[in-house]
């Protein structure tokens, strides 16, 4: 991963929007023949995925597709653009109508959480896109509203399920960071996770010996073992806590909020 941020939204707004939701002016038929914008975007995503963000630049990408550079900006207007185009490609959600589950609002965000792990653990260079303020296009939108027709019946407020996916989200970059960086640490220094704990075994041996370290002596063998399962457990605390946070809502809106009991009829 590089060690530079882009930001989201930082080009031509009111272009980007055109590109994304093909409200624009079509390029005539340029000097290559197939050259699509659907074609320029995958490519750049391709490219991205190989060798990092800051792999991708419009030369770069003409050089892929074999063509001048000048014909890529008849399609995009520059990087900057395409970053954005390239967001809402990856974003694309899946058209299988089960990939949040066929459960309820719980097993569809658990679902979520997943599926958002492995799309950063398939585009790493995600995590050096400031999306803090994105431009929204058909993927992204579809994505929202396939999540949010299943996590309607919480019964929240608007902002507050809105927040929810939020708050997945949030938990599962940060957890992505963490499994990418072990990765780039990895491969960078020659050494694997075992060697590079093993390389620190006689300094902490001698520590937990010392008595200055008596909880952390007391934990397991097996407490910062790779078999647990951290992402999960910390998903799942989410999760439960959402579940309180709807219990709550329900009881406080009587039992006929969620269907479970109707009024009494007159005899």
């Amino acid at each position: 991963m590089a060690s530079g941020t882009e930001t989201s939204g930082s080009g031509d707004v009111g272009r980007t929007l055109e590109l994304l939701w093909d409200t624009g002016r079509r390029p005539s038929r340029g000097p290559k023949p197939g050259l699509t914008l659907e074609r320029i975007v995958e490519a750049a995503v391709e490219v991205a995925d190989r060798d990092g963000l800051g792999a991708v630049s419009m030369r770069r990408i003409a050089t892929e597709l074999g063509t001048g550079t000048m014909s890529l900006y008849r399609y995009v207007p520059g990087k900057a653009e395409l970053l954005d185009l390239m967001l809402d490609r990856v974003q694309r959600p899946s058209e299988d109508p089960g990939d949040l589950g066929d459960g309820d609002w719980r097993t569809a965000l658990e679902a979520l959480g997943h599926a958002t792990l492995a799309l950063y653990r398939r585009h790493t260079w995600l995590l050096e896109v400031n999306q803090s303020r994105p431009i929204l296009g058909p993927s992204a939108l579809d994505g929202m509203e396939k999540v949010l027709a299943r996590i309607k019946p919480m019964g929240l407020t608007d902002p507050e399920l809105v927040s929810a996916i939020v708050l997945i989200d949030g938990y599962v970059v940060g957890a992505a960071r963490t499994q990418v960086y072990q990765e780039e640490a990895e491969r960078t220094s020659g050494l694997t996770d075992a060697q590079f704990w093993q390389a620190q075994e006689p300094v902490l041996v001698k520590a937990m010996t010392s008595g200055r370290y008596p909880v952390l002596a007391s934990l397991s063998e097996d407490a910062f073992g790779t078999g647990f399962d951290h992402f999960d457990f910390g998903l799942q605390r989410i999760l439960d806590g959402l579940e309180v946070l709807v219990a709550a809502r329900r009881a406080a809106d009587g039992p006929a909020a969620d269907g479970s009991a109707t009024a009494e009829q007159p005899s």
